[in-house]
């Protein structure tokens, strides 16, 4: 029997500090108040984690609609995660760095991949009193549906 990945629904979610693509902090308990959206992803500059993260941002409108901001996470570096963002398109969707301590954010919500060096790919949702609220893990190989997160979303609205 393998061991479970992620954290229970309704444990309070480890608080984390990272750097978004614009070099700009994002700390998880600053955003009490509002659901939070940790959308994991294994590496910047593959063609399933450009379509997660492209799928985001084409419906952070409908994100912020349901009182959520969706964020993105891998464990590559900031300038990369720049040149990818930019290279995307990326205007609203913030992409954080989990490069340094390398993947420790992941590690603290149980979802990195020692063998392979990057994050399980993952969707977490906090809710507004920081707990965890929904929490899935998705074939490496899989774009996340973003129908059934934002359904997901409304459901708990």
């Amino acid at each position: 029997m393998s061991e479970r990945r992620g954290l229970e629904i309704g444990v309070v979610a480890p608080d984390f500090s990272l750097k978004d693509q614009d070099r700009n902090d994002f700390k998880l308990s600053d955003y009490r108040g509002k659901k939070i959206l940790l959308s994991f992803h294994p590496l910047a500059w593959t063609s399933i984690c450009s379509k997660q993260m492209e799928s985001l941002e084409k419906n952070y409108k409908r994100f912020e609609e349901l009182n959520t901001i969706p964020v993105g996470i891998s464990v590559d570096p900031i300038p990369s995660k720049k040149a990818w963002a930019d290279n995307l398109g990326l205007k609203k969707l913030k992409i954080l760095s989990d490069f340094w301590p390398h993947g420790d954010v992941a590690q603290k919500f149980n979802i990195f991949r020692d063998s392979d060096g990057f994050s399980e790919r993952a969707n977490i949702i906090i809710d507004e009193e920081g707990k965890i609220l929904f929490c899935k893990i998705y074939p490496i190989k899989e774009v996340p549906d973003v129908e059934e997160i934002t359904e997901f979303l409304k459901k708990h609205a």
